[in-house]
């Protein structure tokens, strides 16, 4: 591409984003803190618009036009976000707010029940707070144990360290894909592979890196993987758990509310089915909706 082609480029994608049509001290705005939140376009804005103006519903929940319609939209998302990560199963797919929400699912449901005094889990210290956090509340609830693998010499995952800290007390794996701080990618299908032999789980943070190459969920047999949509060009408040079916249904829930319920009783509920089951109240419905456009970045670079 020359570098006339790569200022036209540019060009088409600024003027997708109404955003970057303002200045910043005297000059036209630049953003480049897509790792913290990414701009959103103007097919992602008019689709809210859409929603909220013309079919804003309750989702799950109506019999009447406007519900159906929500719902139809917003589980055509859900197949799209399956496919985008290629999951074995649409109902492997849970809506959070965020990664950090679909972490502290995982930690809660499955770390809280699964856990015992003496298991252990290893991190790594490039690891974002959210990734971190949630597992020093589980181990200090359970008793488990943190180990944690440190950087080589050019500041990248030592996989040979891991080598030396996983053993068969090690339940769990919680590494993210790219980190947001070093922007190394880290070798997680060797990583799991090695997990899996010590029959240790992996949960994958897929933030950073989902946004920018192929993931494929059943390639890399991760046991979870997390996103947030506000760093692909969606709203916020939107995210997602990608997790095994067997493994999921296993889980118990983590919210209790609407939703979630299968049928209540004053002394005792029964649950959803997966994914639902996950899925506790009113939803972020709008903001899972701009995963149904044709591409998940600028329509000018589709």
């Amino acid at each position: 591409m020359t570098f006339t082609q790569e200022r036209t480029l540019a060009a088409k994608v600024r003027a997708d984003f109404p955003i970057l049509h303002q200045q910043v001290n005297g000059k036209p705005l630049i953003y480049l803190d897509n790792a913290a939140t990414s701009q959103k376009p103007k097919a992602v804005l008019e689709m809210l618009q859409n929603y909220y103006q013309g079919y804003n519903s309750n989702v799950h929940r109506g019999a009447h036009t406007l519900s159906a319609q929500a719902t139809e939209a917003y589980e055509a998302a859900r197949d799209k976000v399956a496919v985008f990560v290629n999951a074995a199963n649409r109902d492997e797919i849970v809506y959070t707010r965020n990664a950090s929400e679909a972490i502290n699912l995982v930690a809660y449901s499955w770390g809280m029940s699964q856990l015992q005094p003496g298991d252990e889990i290893i991190l790594t210290v490039m690891e974002h707070h959210s990734n971190l956090v949630p597992w020093q509340i589980v181990a200090q609830r359970t008793g488990s144990v943190l180990k944690f693998v440190e950087l080589t010499e050019t500041q990248e995952f030592d996989l040979e360290q891991f080598k030396t800290l996983i053993s068969n007390r090690t339940k769990l794996v919680a590494v993210g894909h790219v980190s947001n701080t070093l922007g190394c990618i880290n070798p997680v299908q060797e990583i799991i592979a090695i997990a899996h032999r010590w029959g240790a789980k992996v949960l994958l943070d897929a933030c950073q890196s989902v946004p920018h190459m192929t993931v494929d969920a059943q390639a890399l047999d991760c046991d979870w993987l997390v996103a947030s949509g506000h760093k692909m060009c969606a709203p916020t408040g939107i995210g997602f758990l990608y997790g095994k079916l067997a493994l999921l249904k296993s889980m118990p829930p983590f919210l209790g509310g609407g939703e979630m319920i299968a049928d209540v009783f004053l002394d005792h509920s029964t649950y959803a089915d997966l994914p639902h089951k996950f899925e506790a109240g009113t939803p972020a419905i709008a903001g899972q909706l701009p995963s149904v456009l044709r591409s998940i970045t600028s329509p000018a670079l589709a």
